[in-house]
């Protein structure tokens, strides 16, 4: 039975690598963004839908999602790869810098989570997986970016009172925690560094799929740290 996903953040890099994975196994994908500039190579397939949502409004996002679920009957699994960074210490980060962060990172993944998790519940399956990032589990690599770690630190304890929550039960939370990501950005604004021993985007697209194909059926509370030689 052909699947259907859900990839947020679908028009960045990871998720236009993450989309073509998806489409090239078989997918229905429903991707969301505000725009659709680096999919052109999906408008036209047949197991492709975009649309535009703002992910930080909770009534707009359970709007969508009440469509989709009636139009579909059936999310599979939700790839929420939506999010942002912003560097920062204590000191430069105040009150504003903080609420930034949590609504790109935390509240862009937790509004979709919410509506997504009950109904993955009700069919008895589905997976989420959330886009962590090791200066959220490292706090030498974190102090420099603060409330960019500290927004993708509660999506690890997202995933774990998820879990807990779906224990038994064929749904669950996992969380890919990358290390630097080859992209063009990057690549930019850290010239000395060596891109090869970055992790690119279509190998962390090959894991996504990896957890919400039948492989990864029986892995239960994992947290994928996917950081190649960086």
């Amino acid at each position: 039975m052909q699947k259907t996903i859900l990839i947020s953040g679908a028009n960045g890099n990871l998720g236009s690598a993450t989309v073509k994975k998806f489409l090239d196994e078989g997918y229905k994908v429903i991707a969301v963004d505000h725009s659709g500039t680096h999919l052109g190579f999906a408008a036209s397939h047949d197991n492709f839908e975009l649309r535009a949502v703002d992910l930080t409004n909770e009534a707009a996002v359970e709007d969508f999602l009440d469509e989709i679920v009636e139009l579909y009957g059936r999310i599979d699994g939700a790839l929420l790869l939506a999010g942002g960074f912003a560097m920062g210490d204590i000191a430069a980060t105040d009150g504003d810098a903080l609420k930034k962060m949590f609504s790109t990172n935390f509240d862009t993944a937790y509004f979709a989570a919410r509506v997504l998790f009950q109904h993955m519940l009700s069919n008895g399956y589905g997976r989420l997986v959330f886009i962590g990032a090791r200066p959220a589990l490292k706090p030498e690599q974190g102090k420099g970016a603060l409330a960019y770690a500290l927004s993708k630190s509660l999506l690890f304890e997202l995933a774990g009172l998820l879990n807990a929550t779906a224990k038994g039960k064929n749904v669950v939370a996992s969380v890919v925690a990358p290390s630097t990501i080859d992209t063009s950005i990057n690549r930019k604004s850290m010239p000395d560094a060596d891109p090869e021993t970055w992790v690119k985007p279509e190998q962390i697209a090959d894991l996504l799929e990896f957890i919400c194909s039948d492989k990864g059926d029986p892995i239960r509370e994992p947290i994928y740290k996917i950081y190649n030689n960086a």
